[in-house]
């Protein structure tokens, strides 16, 4: 999975600028699909869902994933007060009403960011607590190939200092364990559901 200029993302024609433009672009990255075309982000979401969110990554990434939980509770970090709907708005209150109709997606206790849209070429999800308020976008084009390929970008709106603080942390575990590990969780899903 190879991480992807900034452009990459701001120079697509995504919905999602439409609601986040005041939120700062924190990664962006590509996952491989071979044999994708263009009608296949249903398809992809799908795969993904099947797959599990951080319950089934490798015990290095679900040991990262623990011990943030932990923190977050000893420091209150993820109390209900400090998120979606009582710190910050969700992203749905800013949406244009052609997009109000939009399906959200499917939620599940497994994924701790909470379906905001799904689109034919593009989804979103959020989640905030005390230390920021991000947004998982994942959006599909066609790569170099010809194929058509998942792009998954992370807007962050840190909360304050702390926030920016806590970013700069945990970016080593992110590009280190936890990406590595969900590219190879996201292409088997993608690899698994094509056969």
């Amino acid at each position: 999975m190879p991480r992807l200029a900034e452009a990459t993302y701001t120079e697509q024609p995504w919905r999602i600028h439409e609601l986040a433009s005041d939120f700062t672009v924190e990664d962006v990255w590509s996952f491989r699909t071979p044999g994708a075309g263009p009608d296949d982000f249903p398809a992809m979401l799908a795969a993904l869902q099947a797959a599990g969110g951080p319950v089934r990554q490798i015990w290095p990434v679900r040991f990262l994933f623990a011990i943030r939980w932990k923190l977050g509770a000893l420091l209150g970090w993820d109390k209900p007060s400090a998120g979606v709907g009582e710190r910050v708005g969700s992203l749905r209150d800013r949406m244009p009403s052609d997009m109000r109709a939009a399906p959200r997606g499917p939620d599940n206790d497994d994924m701790p960011l909470k379906a905001v849209y799904e689109l034919d070429m593009e989804s979103a999800r959020e989640l905030a607590n005390k230390t920021v308020h991000t947004v998982m976008h994942l959006g599909w084009v066609q790569g170099a190939n010809g194929d058509y390929e998942l792009r998954m970008a992370v807007l962050v709106k840190p909360n304050g200092w702390f926030g920016r603080l806590y970013m700069a942390v945990i970016a080593p575990f992110r590009y280190l364990i936890v990406y590595p590990a969900l590219t190879r969780q996201w292409e088997r899903a993608w690899t698994g559901r094509s056969r």
